[in-house]
């Protein structure tokens, strides 16, 4: 704007811009592809337990805290689920260690039926 423009031009400017409005035509069968796009959303299926659980861990796997506790409980999942295996085994082979020491000591032994 120049320094010397009067307050009369000014008003003049300010009342075709209040004036002023800008119609853009629609796109290509718009309503036809908004109807089509609130029929998909309808459409949807509910979601699945295991999709819930993906969006769930999305959500608060970024936050430092929930994925801290999260790797955390895995962690002790884990190991408790090795600890019951290892015992688990180790209780199989102490039983046919067990075993072989009696046959070792009396052939005759056929097996644990036998006291």
């Amino acid at each position: 704007m120049k320094p010397n423009q009067t307050l009369e031009d000014d008003q003049r400017l300010r009342q075709v811009l209040r004036q002023w409005t800008v119609n853009p035509p629609l796109p290509p069968r718009f309503k036809e592809q908004v109807w089509q796009r609130i029929a998909r959303s309808e459409a949807q299926p509910a979601p699945s337990l295991r999709g819930s659980l993906a969006r769930l861990l999305e959500v608060v796997v970024p936050r430092p805290r929930f994925a801290f506790s999260y790797v955390a409980v895995l962690l002790v999942l884990g190991v408790a689920a090795g600890s019951l295996a290892a015992q688990a085994k180790t209780k199989r082979l102490d039983e046919s260690l067990g075993l072989r020491y009696v046959q070792s000591l009396d052939p005759y032994r056929a097996g644990p039926s036998n006291p």
